[in-house]
């Protein structure tokens, strides 16, 4: 208890005592307590009120002065008051820097609760995506950008995930979003302008396409020449080695240009249209007899645990396990032992190629899908692939809603698991009773 309080209740006390003492000397000691009391409680009343238009008017000045416990209550709750409001201003001044801070970042940022509605959002956002912080706050942010994707993303754990969707602002323009976590049950949206990268990546890829379609002529009649040459019998005995090498390197070059021609297709196409039920453990079997017999290609075994069928593009789904195996086949010895499993269950499908190879280094695994990329810097040209069948991969795959997981340790194999969504699953249908 404070000395402030100890010398309330005393005197409180003394008082009721002085009072019972005044009736006494009337022989109404009862009374005088009474009154006492009546009076003690007027006072306190008194000093209620007064704490209450302190409260209202904000004019704490009549009890600056003084020790006594209402005087320091006062004092406590006016010294409070003027702390919060310093610091009210301090985090008003804070929260102005800040926003001026968002407001000069280049990217758009928008803040958003739980259910995904706006909270605020600062100038890049209004001028990207046309989110208005006034007038949009508490609304939905996907029932403003509207796309199935966005959604997606909102519902995502994965910071890292981004998602690329046209501007709702400016035709032809396109914005990537990234979700973060912020705050206590609060999300951050990022938005970026990506239309100077997209229409870049654009420019690529069709002057890809454009040269492999052109380069396809003027190494057809290259080739046929030097096919008609390797058959004269005329040529010279020293001419014949050359002949050879020229013959396999416009083989190697036909092989990329058809590559690089497929992979242009792939990444200027949408989501598979046109559809059918592909029995993917036939397509794994036919693969298997592709090799089978070949002296120098490691034991292929096929596992189909699950009888179901997947939904998509069969000649794009060959191409997958076309491309997975002939990697795993360059890359196992002889000795060794390759893979091939179709399974599925509630969550989806996996198509798995393991082999028990070569392995490859953690630090290449993520760049294993870029175009060109070899992971063995070692390994001449003519060994192994041109670089492109695992892009490939990946662009099938994104066209049927699928993803690669690759695993590998040096030495020990690899394993590349192609996940395709349930919903792509097709239940294979029973066999007819004889």
């Amino acid at each position: 208890m404070s000395e402030a309080a100890r010398r309330f209740l005393v005197g409180l006390a003394l008082f009721l005592v002085a009072g019972a003492f005044v009736g006494w000397l009337y022989d109404h000691p009862a009374w005088g307590l009474l009154v006492a009391a009546l009076a003690a409680l007027a006072w306190q009343v008194r000093q209620l009120l007064s704490f209450e238009r302190a409260l209202r008017t904000g004019d704490f000045d009549q009890f600056r002065m003084g020790e006594g416990l209402w005087e320091l209550l006062y004092s406590r709750f006016h010294f409070e008051q003027q702390r919060a409001l310093r610091r009210k201003r301090q985090f008003q001044g804070l929260l102005r820097e800040v926003r001026k801070s968002t407001n000069a970042m280049p990217d758009g940022a928008v803040i958003l609760d739980e259910n995904n509605e706006i909270i605020t959002a600062n100038r890049a956002a209004k001028q990207l995506a046309g989110l208005k912080r006034k007038k949009d706050r508490g609304q939905r942010v996907d029932n403003i950008l509207r796309d199935p994707g966005l959604v997606r993303l909102l519902h995502s754990d994965d910071a890292e995930m981004t998602l690329e969707i046209p501007s709702p602002v400016t035709d032809g323009n396109w914005l990537s979003c990234r979700v973060v976590p912020y705050g206590a049950d609060q999300k951050l949206l990022l938005l970026r302008d990506v239309t100077d990268r997209i229409a870049l990546n654009k420019m690529r890829r069709d002057f890809v396409a454009n040269a492999s379609h052109e380069l396809r002529s003027p190494l057809t009649v290259i080739s046929g020449y030097l096919d008609g040459l390797a058959e004269d019998e005329q040529v010279p005995p020293g001419w014949e080695k050359p002949i050879g090498q020229m013959q396999a390197q416009a083989v190697r070059m036909r092989q990329i240009l058809g590559e690089l021609l497929e992979l242009s297709r792939l990444e200027s196409a949408g989501p598979t249209g046109d559809t059918e039920a592909v029995n993917v453990s036939a397509l794994l079997e036919s693969a298997r007899q592709a090799f089978e017999g070949h002296a120098d290609v490691a034991r292929i075994k096929v596992q189909a645990e699950s009888a179901s069928l997947l939904q998509g593009r069969g000649s794009e789904i060959e191409t997958v396990i076309a491309n997975l195996l002939s990697n795993a086949v360059r890359h196992t010895p002889t000795d060794g032992a390759i893979t091939l499993t179709w399974r599925a269950d509630n969550e989806g499908a996996d198509l798995i190629v393991a082999d028990t190879g070569e392995g490859i280094d953690p630090e290449y695994l993520p760049r294993l899908t870029e175009r060109f990329f070899r992971a063995d810097k070692g390994r001449s040209r003519t060994d192994g692939g041109v670089g492109l069948g695992l892009a490939i991969v990946k662009h099938v795959l994104l066209r049927h809603d699928a993803e690669l997981f690759v695993s590998s340790e040096k030495g020990a194999g690899s394993e590349f698991r192609c996940h395709f969504p349930a919903a792509r699953l097709v239940p294979a249908e029973p066999m007819p009773l004889s």
